[in-house]
């Protein structure tokens, strides 16, 4: 008697599907590129296991490492910035923590702008004093004040261009040359420039450089980008994301080697997003940005507005600095949608809180370079070692334009200070 055939062992439907042999064709193209989502990344051997190299994006080891999604916009934001190497982390704030983390250690100083980005200050005088690391606030607006601060303990210097909330624009290659003929590490809060307004990496490209001056690309240059891509690059005010961008591929694996150890990651749905909005940012950028005008341009023409600190208008502190790295070449330089007013100090704080209150476009909430306009009032005095001399009396308010018409905003502004500031 012959035995009967037996069917093929079929292995279980759980086991099955995830083990499933099909694997789509290669060679598909689309606009959006794909999104890889992934901790585990599989080895096809154990040799290739142990050759595999994450350094140099040359292949793949660990989602945290890197996917082809995190590489590509890592990638696309070094051709936007002019930079050759570049990290991602969960926000703008995790961007400047890095850089302080990977840089310095116990017995250095870091030098920070007196008007630089609130919690860059108290990450100094917090976590950073903490680990036996020192800071001290200098004025940059005026570039010897930044070298009478240099020590040789000093190791890193922050920059901002312009100054976050009064929005001083400093002669930001003057201070690179500073850092420079120290030999001191400076980084630079780029978020405002975006990789639009001006190069951070190619500050001067035409001037006369010494060797000091020039980096490896013969232009000078800072250091570190740190770009809080929640703002332009994203766009929809609807992603918290940071990036750390290089040119010198040492000091990089110094801060990627620090970026592991911290396990900083982005998810890959946020990088899709800010992939997906990097093709509209230059457009986005300059909407913003005259919208921004017609709006400063409008509050010239107030009384209530004692002051317009906007660096493309003439008057504004370090308009001249701004014309000149900015504005250099085409006479259209960029600026983007930040500006502030001051309020004559006749009105109070409670008046100028029920002008931000009465506007009906504009939206009270921190950040900027989204869709929708909003409005802060800040107190300036709190945030300065000292009232700044390039400041008249009275309250900041500072001003983000969204994509809304900037006739329709004019309007609200102007129903809000017709309710709110009226004049005796």
């Amino acid at each position: 008697m012959h035995d009967k055939p037996q069917k093929p062992l079929l292995p279980h439907l759980s086991t099955g599907l995830i083990h499933h042999p099909y694997l789509a064709p290669s060679g598909f193209e689309a606009p959006q590129p794909g999104v890889f989502k992934a901790s585990t990344v599989y080895f096809p051997s154990v040799a290739a296991m142990r050759q595999r190299e994450w350094k140099d994006k040359s292949s793949y080891t660990y989602g945290l490492h890197g996917t082809p999604t995190t590489y590509l916009l890592e990638e696309r934001l070094c051709a936007l910035e002019g930079g050759l190497q570049c990290v991602l982390v969960p926000s703008g704030l995790a961007a400047l923590a890095l850089v302080a983390l990977s840089v310095l250690t116990t017995g250095d100083e870091v030098l920070i702008p007196d008007n630089a980005y609130g919690p860059n200050k108290a990450l100094a005088q917090g976590e950073l004093r903490h680990f036996g690391i020192s800071h001290r606030f200098y004025d940059p607006m005026d570039p010897e004040d930044l070298s009478r601060h240099i020590t040789p303990q000093t190791r890193l210097v922050w920059l901002e261009a312009p100054g976050s909330v009064s929005m001083e624009f400093p002669n930001l290659p003057e201070l690179v040359r500073r850092c420079r003929a120290h030999g001191v590490l400076c980084a630079l809060d780029n978020t405002w420039g975006a990789g639009l307004a001006f190069k951070p990496f190619d500050l001067l490209e035409d001037a006369a450089l010494t060797p000091s001056e020039s980096g490896s690309q013969g232009s000078l240059s800072v250091d570190i980008s740190a770009h809080a891509l929640t703002k332009y690059p994203s766009g929809g005010g609807d992603v918290l994301m940071g990036s750390v961008i290089t040119r010198d591929a040492a000091l990089h694996l110094k801060i990627k080697l620090c970026h592991m150890r911290l396990g900083l990651g982005v998810a890959a749905n946020d990088a899709e997003t800010v992939l997906r909005s990097l093709p509209s940012m230059d457009l986005r950028y300059k909407a913003h940005d005259q919208t921004a005008r017609a709006l400063a341009a409008w509050w010239q023409t107030q009384s209530q507005c004692s002051q317009l600190m906007h660096p493309a208008f003439e008057g504004s502190p370090g308009h001249a600095h701004w014309q000149a790295l900015c504005d250099r070449n085409t006479g259209q330089g960029l600026a983007a949608g930040l500006f502030s007013v001051m309020i004559d100090a006749r009105f109070s704080q409670a008046q100028v809180d029920a002008f931000c209150d009465g506007l009906k476009l504009f939206k009270i909430g921190y950040s900027w370079g989204g869709p929708v306009s909003l409005v802060v009032p800040y107190d300036i005095a709190s945030m300065r070692s000292t009232w700044p001399s390039h400041l008249r009396p009275g309250t900041l308010v500072r001003f983000s334009t969204g994509l809304e018409s900037a006739h329709d905003l004019i309007l609200d502004l102007h129903q809000a200070v017709q309710a709110h500031l009226p004049i005796a």
